[in-house]
């Protein structure tokens, strides 16, 4: 890759810097979708020292959590509750038009990476798939409870549990962070 376009790259991956989550931050700002990716690469590092996940490629798995809203540089952050197949659509085809002007081989090990996301068949895709999911809740609890929107109050407790299934660890965190979910509900009182 020569350095102009890794520089291209980079700077278009910037974007995720200033494009903003609806979701805000312990600090009283708007998460940006860069704070998210970067939070579920830290945890996937964290998990490798869980014996469940000794033989799973965790590296993989960073790498799926760095470039999976990578398509947002381009549309924007849509929330969950909002988003449409057309928008995902949208999304999916700029992003791969994108990654399809990459010189090789980081063009081939982003569509794989991709293809191997999108599928959700191997145990590394369905970690990155629950982490995702996983984050979206931890800082939704991490933000004040005046930012929560009404449906959010149930989304919180039910959000990304498909995900976690396939993993015992990741079912024990998921209910740990609903209940601290609940207590931080509890205080609206």
């Amino acid at each position: 890759m020569k350095p102009e376009e890794l520089l291209c790259i980079l700077s278009r991956a910037a974007r995720l810097k200033t494009t903003m989550r609806h979701c805000y931050t312990a600090a009283d700002r708007k998460e940006s979708v860069a704070d998210h990716s970067f939070r579920i690469a830290l945890m996937a590092m964290l998990l490798q020292g869980e014996e469940e996940f000794w033989n799973m490629d965790m590296d993989k798995v960073i790498r799926m959590c760095l470039i999976h809203d990578l398509g947002e540089a381009f549309t924007g952050d849509i929330p969950t509750f909002e988003k449409t197949s057309a928008d995902t659509e949208k999304e999916t085809a700029l992003f791969l038009d994108w990654v399809n002007s990459f010189p090789s081989p980081q063009k081939e090990e982003w569509l794989s990476l991709l293809a191997e996301m999108e599928s959700l068949a191997t145990p590394e895709a369905k970690t990155y798939k629950a982490l995702d999911k996983l984050e979206a809740v931890i800082s939704h609890n991490e933000s004040d409870l005046s930012t929560w929107l009404p449906l959010e109050y149930d989304l919180q407790l039910t959000y990304g549990k498909e995900n976690v299934e396939f993993s015992e660890y990741l079912k024990a965190l998921s209910n740990c962070i609903d209940q601290w979910t609940k207590r931080k509900i509890e205080t609206r009182s």
